[in-house]
């Protein structure tokens, strides 16, 4: 069962820089889920892709099974599974047996792949991948509903009397959620199959401002087809790191930063369609990127919390390698002690209770001081020399 309020996770790419060694790249990215796991994250996403040098897992469903055996509570997902790459029966098999092996915690995320280069290396003409991924997210949907053989035929991929050899664990299935950016593809895919949303678009240029537009398009696509969407399954994706100031953090990450900037995003992709020159001051001017002291960065996903119309269930760290292992980890432990509390109402009791306690504190704590005079008075004998009375008796025993 999920907890009270606004989930928390990291969408893992990952973004491993060149020169890094892979072996313990992979490693380490491992020993960070049980990290996030023992720190009370809800949710890990890790993704998938083949090419360009720093994205380097090539099957989420090998990292979800082994941080599964390592873990506790944490969900851990696709994020996301390339639909367009696979028959979707065999999708359909493999998250269906990792729903039952981590015992309900497995998640299928859900994208048209995210890079040309994987796309050209399988043969898959780029202007197919949006519609092979609704293709395939439909018959997904279709065998996990288990209500009899699945038949179905396209330009990519044939099915005949197709039926799943377990039934999901979950009930009525594992989460799925569609990747998003800023186009509309993403919201109506998701709407048309009442699954949840990971709005990558919100990290994006222009992204706070168009996500409450992109919710509302996914909402008009599932009434449609008489479904409903919920705004818990609704999860944004943002570049964070968090110290103990702003200027500490922006110390910690700048190097970084600029180094994945320009030796990926630059010269590997050629900087994307939109992206900053300087993503990283561009970005904490726009509110897209979070880089700062706890309070900064609770200020900024309240004002994302703003822009959504109407609040969503979850925000992701877009896991990198901008500060070293140390900061990065320090990162997440501050945001898990002095960030997650505000929006998961753990704080309003806690707080509560104090300010009750000091408000009514002489009617509370007045006849305790009465009574450890009393006390001493009974048993014949002298407070020692110095006692007060009234500073102990709130923790007399």
């Amino acid at each position: 069962m999920a907890r009270r309020g606004m989930q928390f996770g990291i969408f893992l790419a990952p973004f491993h820089r060149r020169g890094d060694n892979p072996t313990l790249a992979i490693s380490r990215d491992l020993e960070m889920v049980e990290l996030l796991d023992r720190l009370g994250y809800d949710e890990a996403w890790i993704g998938e892709h083949h090419s360009a040098g720093w994205e380097i897992i090539a099957s989420p469903e090998l990292m979800i099974a082994a941080a599964a055996e390592r873990t506790k509570h944490i969900r851990i997902g696709s994020g996301v599974t390339s639909l367009p790459y696979h028959h979707p029966f065999l999708v359909a098999q493999r998250f269906v047996q990792l729903d039952h092996m981590t015992r309900g915690r497995a998640m299928l995320g859900c994208g048209p792949g995210a890079l040309v280069s994987d796309a050209y290396m399988l043969g898959i003409d780029p202007a197919t991948q949006r519609r092979r991924m609704e293709e395939s997210l439909e018959a997904i949907m279709a065998l996990l509903a288990c209500d009899g053989p699945v038949t179905r035929k396209t330009d990519w991929f044939e099915m005949y009397e197709a039926r799943l050899h377990l039934r999901p664990y979950s009930e009525p299935h594992f989460p799925i959620s569609v990747a998003s950016t800023l186009t509309p593809s993403g919201p109506v895919t998701a709407g048309r199959n009442g699954v949840g949303i990971l709005s990558l678009g919100a990290g994006m240029p222009g992204g706070p401002a168009a996500i409450a537009g992109q919710w509302r398009i996914a909402e008009e696509e599932a009434a449609k087809v008489g479904k409903t969407m919920d705004r818990k399954n609704w999860r944004m994706v943002m570049n964070v790191h968090v110290a103990a100031t702003d200027e500490q953090a922006m110390e910690d990450v700048r190097v970084g930063e600029r180094l994945e900037t320009v030796t990926y995003f630059e010269d590997a992709l050629g900087r994307p369609p939109g992206r900053s020159e300087d993503p990283l001051t561009d970005g904490i001017k726009a509110g897209t990127t979070l880089v700062g002291s706890p309070d900064t960065v609770a200020r900024g996903i309240q004002n994302l919390v703003k822009h959504s119309d109407g609040g969503f269930g979850g925000f992701l760290f877009r896991a990198h390698d901008w500060a070293d292992r140390e900061q990065t980890w320090r990162s997440y432990e501050l945001f898990a002690r002095y960030v997650a509390p505000r929006f998961q109402q753990s704080l309003d009791t806690v707080a509560g209770s104090q300010d009750w306690v000091v408000e009514n504190r002489k009617t509370i704590f007045g006849p305790n001081v009465e009574a450890l005079r009393k006390a001493f008075t009974d048993a014949g004998r002298a407070p020692p020399a110095g006692f007060d009375a009234r500073a102990s008796g709130a923790r007399d025993a």
